[in-house]
């Protein structure tokens, strides 16, 4: 076997010191990500818990440590955000395109195993097969065939010699070479393309960004608000300085949806555990609602449609004169091919699919007297045989030189779906060229394994109006045919992406094509950004370090596990099995999660919304606020906390329609409007028809609002379940053993004579004003949202 090192000292150690003094070292310098201690402080030091401790210290202040217990879940909703964070950014700190590994480098005239991160520019590194290049290098040595489809996507092999170029994050698929490192740490193609995809993204949610809306909205209003109220009630009403805080207090707490955030980040922590049973890995939480609203879905062919295996397609013997029947040919054929295949002690995709596809037909191997290795320059193998025939397998043009005209046309023709190899009889081999013209006689064609469920899933897709684009870096041709086999619509429009110069032409491209190939890994993320400037919410799919920067800047990303580091990192789901069949279980997912999700929270907004009318109102109001924060918590637990959840977690099938913030907001108004009514009119009742004390007007109004409550949980659980009708009845037993046998504790009066007529004539008239608006209101939704269609 030929030493390659031969003659290649390398550096030496002094020279190596002076190298990293210099600054030379290949270490990362890739982006950082946010320390502990910023997301402790950020997470812990926001504007919605600074709200929620003052509003404690008030209670404190009282000495009322019961009507504190709101702040259980303010503790738990940020510790939950922490850990989420955190575990965010250790998986951002993985990122790596070139994964840590040892690397063989010459130093002083030997060759030595080293770190990755202790090569220096000018080291001259050893590099085999299967071995990933961790900088860019510049061959000085030896021939070798490198693999960089995941930094072009293109499947092709590269072959490599002296004075040829190695980019880091590519693999050396077969052959040995020696490389001399020319770029280091930031330098590197990769590093390049590593440093974008790893800065933080922002998280791209209507949910998050309309509660945080609501948050916004409060904290404005909210204190301003509270201090009026208290005023009213201590300075004008003459009520008691603990008694005013802690109804103002009440108010302000029930303005704030603290359960809200909460309930949402356990439904979507559900979801993850639900999906990890469908071997996906969810990185980023709020993904599940983005990929649940995806209106366009973008893949890459590889490892995708694909699984990255290659078969052969089919064998096209040709017209060549024999005394041989077409099944005897055939075979034969067949027989040179897998011989030639099975002599290579190194055998790539290629060679394995031609084994495979011979052994399925039960085709036996010849003996060899003769072989020649594939080589990188020739692009061909070739074999004598012991019966004296010789054959040759490779591309055509190397094969045949100026014979190739001849089955051009036909190479042409099934080059549109498939890789194609010529199978030429020669007189023999001198060395390692060819005796005599060869004479063709067969074309193999071999193309990427589709997986078997890409059909399907693509077909899910489509049907639930889901606009599906192919971008790749291979040949458009081979492209769009595998996208017509799996069914992906308008396959035949594809496009050369490397006829594509301006932003305009990209924009213009990929509004009106589906397939794309020759696409650089620019231009897949200018592909996505050209979709959301029009509106759309892409998805993107990919498995390659040239489908990083597309990854990121999607608004949902999907890798496969199998893929690339960067591509498996930078991504907010990971298909464990690299089974894209998994995706629709990830959309039912995010539609079990968002629509129940819309329900629930309906009944959250409904205490921020009465609470901030009644606070406003009973400012203007000559009585005190009718509510303590120990009463909120027990109308949150039973018909907002409880039902919230059990709601949340029930399966849901339903397309997303309409916004979250507008459909909640719609769901909301009726309870709130209604409660708002009642507590106005048991309180002009109560103070000035029946003469009743504050505690006996509170708990009618408390009981009154539960109720109201229950009658928001009934509708929304339309259609009745087994599950939701024991639910409802859990709610009822719950506020009567809560108002009954803890009166103490929720600060409940017995009921007195004079209590009940009010109680009931307005807990009729609820039931009936509350359903009167419910259904304007979801009349006037549903009216609406037809026109947006």
């Amino acid at each position: 076997m030929h030493d390659f090192t031969e003659g290649i000292g390398g550096l030496s150690s002094a020279e190596v010191e002076a190298a990293r003094a210099a600054g030379d070292a290949n270490v990362d310098a890739g982006t950082k990500t946010r320390s502990i201690r910023d997301i402790l402080r950020d997470n812990i030091c926001t504007l919605f818990n600074l709200i929620n401790v003052i509003l404690f210290v008030f209670v404190l202040i009282t000495g009322s440590l019961r009507n504190g217990l709101f702040m259980i879940v303010i503790v738990i909703n940020t510790a939950i955000g922490i850990v989420q964070e955190i575990r965010s950014k250790q998986m951002t700190d993985r990122l790596s395109i070139v994964a840590s590994s040892k690397v063989d480098v010459i130093r002083d005239g030997v060759r030595v195993e080293v770190g990755t991160d202790e090569l220096v520019r000018g080291d001259c590194i050893v590099l085999g097969r299967g071995n990933q290049i961790p900088c860019d290098s510049t061959v000085l040595s030896g021939n070798a065939n490198v693999d960089e489809s995941l930094l072009t996507g293109e499947s092709d092999l590269i072959p490599k010699s002296a004075g040829s170029t190695l980019m880091s994050g590519s693999f050396v698929n077969s052959g040995t070479v020696v490389a001399r490192i020319d770029h280091v740490g930031a330098e590197n193609y990769a590093a390049k393309i590593s440093a974008e995809a790893k800065a933080q993204k922002d998280i791209n949610s209507e949910i998050m960004t309309s509660l945080n809306g609501i948050i916004k909205f409060v904290s404005i209003v909210i204190f301003p608000v509270g201090l009026l109220l208290f005023g009213s009630m201590y300075w004008s009403g003459g009520v008691e300085f603990n008694e005013a805080v802690l109804s103002a207090v009440a108010a302000l707490v029930g303005m704030v949806p603290e359960g809200l955030i909460l309930l949402t980040s356990s439904v979507l922590a559900l979801a993850v555990i639900r999906l990890s049973q469908h071997e996906v890995l969810v990185q980023q939480l709020y993904c599940i609602e983005t990929l649940a609203h995806v209106d366009t879905l973008c893949l890459d062919k590889t490892g995708t449609i694909t699984s990255g295996a290659m078969e052969v397609e089919g064998l096209k013997v040709l017209d060549v004169a024999s005394g041989e029947s077409g099944a005897e040919r055939e075979r034969a054929c067949a027989q040179a091919l897998v011989t030639i295949a099975a002599a290579d002690p190194d055998t790539n995709e290629t060679g394995k699919a031609i084994l495979d596809w011979g052994k399925a037909l039960g085709v036996a191997r010849e003996r060899i007297a003769d072989y020649v290795p594939f080589s990188s320059d020739r692009k061909w193998s070739g074999a004598t045989f012991e019966s004296g025939e010789s054959y040759v397998m490779g591309a055509g043009q190397f094969v045949l030189g100026d014979g190739y005209a001849k089955v051009a046309a036909e190479v042409e023709e099934l080059a549109a779906n498939a890789r194609v190899l010529v199978l030429a009889r020669v007189d023999g081999f001198d060395g390692e060229a060819i005796v005599g013209v060869p004479e063709a006689q067969a074309l193999v064609s071999i193309r990427d394994q589709i997986r078997t469920s890409a059909a399907e899933t693509i077909g899910y897709f489509c049907d639930q109006g889901v606009d599906v684009k192919v971008i790749s870096g291979d040949d458009p041709r081979t492209v769009s045919g595998i996208a017509a086999k799996v069914g992906v619509p308008h396959a035949d429009r594809f496009v050369d992406a490397t006829t594509l110069t301006t932003d305009e032409d990209v924009a213009r491209a990929i509004a009106e094509n589906s397939i794309f190939g020759r696409v650089k890994p620019e231009q897949k993320k200018a592909f996505v950004m050209a979709l959301q400037k029009a509106g759309h919410t892409v998805a993107m799919t990919g498995d390659g370090v040239n489908d990083t920067l597309a990854l990121k800047q999607a608004d949902c990303s999907v890798a496969m596990a199998a893929g690339s580091d960067a591509a498996r990192n930078v991504a907010q789901l990971v298909l464990v099995d690299n089974d894209f069949a998994s995706m629709p279980k990830v959309v039912v997912e995010g539609r079990r999660s968002i629509n129940n999700l819309q329900r629930s929270a309906s009944l959250f907004l409904v205490k921020t919304l009465f609470s901030m009318a009644l606070a406003v109102l009973f400012i203007l109001l000559p009585w005190q606020y009718p509510y303590q924060p120990i009463q909120m918590t027990l109308i949150s637990a039973f018909t907002i906390g409880v039902p919230s959840f059990v709601l949340a977690l029930e399966p849901n099938r339903d397309r997303i329609k309409g916004r979250f913030l507008e459909n909640v907001v719609v769901k909301s108004i009726p309870g709130a409007l209604t409660v708002v009514l009642a507590v106005i009119a048991v309180n002009l009742w109560g103070y000035i028809g029946a003469g009743l004390d504050y505690a006996q007007v509170s708990t009618v109004c408390v009981l009154l609002t539960a109720w109201i409550g229950v009658n928001l949980i009934f509708r929304v659980s339309m259609p009745f379940t087994p599950l939701r009708i024991a639910l409802i009845v859990f709610v009822i037993a719950g506020c009567i053993v809560g108002a009954s046998f803890f009166s103490n504790l929720f600060s409940i009066s017995a009921f007195t004579e004079a209590m009940w007529p009010i109680a009931i004539v307005i807990g009729i008239a609820s039931v009936v004003v509350f359903n009167v608006l419910y259904n304007l209101f979801d009349r006037w939704h549903a009216a609406r949202q037809s026109k947006l269609v």
